[in-house]
C-alpha cells in the first residue's frame, strides 16, 4: 500500500514538472517574435530620420547665402538677430520668455506668433519640444534663431493632433525676448500682488458762475 502511495506521489510531481516545462518553452516564439519586432521597428525609424535629414539639407543646399549650423542633437540652426554682446544663456532654474512661429519646410506657416504668444518656459522643468528645449539654452537675449527640427525633435509620429502631421519636420523661428532666475520672477510676482492698483485722483472742478461786476451805485 506505500509504495503505491509513493509511486503516486512520484508520478503526479514529475506530471507537474513536465507541464512547468511545456508551458515555459511555450512562451519562446512570443519573445522572439517581440525581438523581431523592435528590430524592424529600428529599422523604420532609421530610414525615416535619414529621410527627413536629406529633405532639410536640401533645404539648407537651396540657401546657399543662408548659414546653417548643426547641433549635436541633430538639428540644424541659422541666426537671424544675434546678439554678440552678451554671454549669458538660459540655464536650468531660469525662467525664459519667447515668442515664436512655426512652419512646414515649404515655408507656409503652421502656427503663426500671434496665435503661439506669449510662451513662459520654466527652463529644464517644463514639458515643451524637444528641440525647443534644447534650442533656447543656445540663445542669448533678444537674439532670433531659426531651427531646423526632425520630426524626431518636434512632435515626433503622433503630431500635435491639430495641425502638425504624423513624422513632419519643422521650421521654427524663435525670438528670446527676456530670461532671469525662478527667484527673481517670484519676487517681481509677490511684488505685484502686494502693490494696489493706483486709481488716477481727479480733481474736482471749480463750478464757474457769471457772477455779475461789483457796480458803483
Amino acid at each position: 500500500m506505500k509504495n503505491i502511495k509513493i509511486i503516486t506521489i512520484t508520478l503526479l510531481v514529475l506530471a507537474f514538472v513536465s507541464s512547468c516545462k511545456q508551458h515555459q518553452e511555450a512562451r519562446r516564439p512570443i519573445s522572439q517574435a517581440s525581438g523581431s519586432f523592435m528590430k524592424k521597428s529600428i529599422v523604420r525609424n532609421k530610414k525615416l530620420v535619414a529621410t527627413e535629414e536629406t529633405q532639410i539639407k536640401d533645404l539648407i543646399k537651396s540657401n546657399p547665402s543662408v548659414k546653417y549650423l548643426a547641433s549635436k542633437k541633430g538639428y540644424w540652426y541659422t541666426y537671424v538677430a544675434q546678439n554678440k554682446l552678451d554671454s549669458l544663456t538660459p540655464k536650468k532654474g531660469d525662467v525664459a520668455f519667447f515668442d515664436y512661429e512655426i512652419k512646414d519646410l515649404q515655408g507656409n506657416i503652421i502656427y503663426s506668433e500671434l496665435e503661439l504668444r506669449p510662451q513662459i518656459y520654466y527652463v529644464d522643468k517644463q514639458n515643451i519640444m524637444m528641440g525647443l528645449r534644447d534650442g533656447i539654452k543656445l540663445m542669448r537675449k533678444n537674439e532670433e534663431l531659426n531651427f531646423l527640427f526632425p520630426s524626431n525633435m518636434a512632435y515626433g509620429y503622433h503630431g500635435d493632433d491639430k495641425k502638425i502631421g504624423v513624422n513632419q519636420p519643422i521650421i521654427c523661428t524663435v525670438t528670446l525676448r527676456d530670461f532671469k532666475s525662478e527667484v527673481a520672477y517670484k519676487k517681481q510676482n509677490q511684488l505685484k500682488l502686494k502693490t494696489p492698483a493706483v486709481t488716477p485722483q481727479v480733481q474736482e472742478a471749480t463750478p464757474i458762475t457769471n457772477k455779475p461786476k461789483d457796480t458803483l451805485n
